[in-house]
């Protein structure tokens, strides 16, 4: 008569508990790692926006600068517009360029990453992209933002007078202009570092 060993039962049952807890982390850890993925993508395309909002408000403020003031020089207006210095021409540029990508071509890929976020070669085409928007918008804060501290100070070693005592408004404008800029560059770099940490995710 055959008789059943306890060792063996109570041995045969914490291996059926262990390949049961085994099958549980395998499924849970695909499930655990598309939502991370997910969440990413929803702070890449919250970060898309705050960034077309910031190049759209540069393009702007910069692009309607303007200031004359209430007297002349030899009958000639005394005024001050942006498109008076190249710098500040390429930065309306550069604004507007990056404004564009990111509402006409950046945000449709974002959403489409919230909605399947396990895309790769969509990702790394948007990293592409994304890389040279910001050297692209680098260049044109950079510049901008020279000839606003030239504006500023003056440069007495060159005998370039500061022009902000008399066009107070005018560098108003054209300061207040650069924090979008700068604020879109900031959030270009994170999404880059973002876009990498989901291409790399299993």
């Amino acid at each position: 008569m055959k008789t059943n060993n306890p060792v063996d039962e109570v041995d045969h049952h914490l291996r059926h508990d262990h390949h049961e807890a085994s099958s549980g982390d395998i499924i849970a850890t695909p499930r655990k790692q598309s939502v991370i993925t997910r969440v990413i993508s929803i702070l890449d395309l919250i970060m898309r926006i705050m960034g077309a909002i910031g190049t759209l408000a540069s393009a702007v403020t910069m692009g309607t600068t303007y200031q004359t003031l209430p007297f002349t020089i030899q009958f000639n207006l005394v005024r001050a517009q942006y498109d008076d210095l190249p710098a500040f021409t390429f930065f309306v540029i550069a604004n507007s360029v990056v404004c564009g990508y990111l509402v006409l071509v950046s945000l449709p890929f974002s959403i489409f990453h919230v909605i399947k976020s396990e895309a790769k070669i969509s990702r790394i085409i948007l990293l592409i992209f994304d890389t040279v928007m910001l050297g692209l918008l680098t260049a044109g804060a950079s510049s901008a933002a020279a000839i606003v501290y030239l504006a500023h100070e003056g440069n007495s070693s060159a005998n370039w007078s500061a022009i902000c005592q008399q066009f107070y408004s005018f560098c108003e404008r054209i300061s207040g202009s650069l924090i979008g800029s700068f604020v879109t560059v900031i959030m270009l770099m994170l999404t880059i570092i973002t876009s990498a940490i989901a291409i790399s995710r299993p």
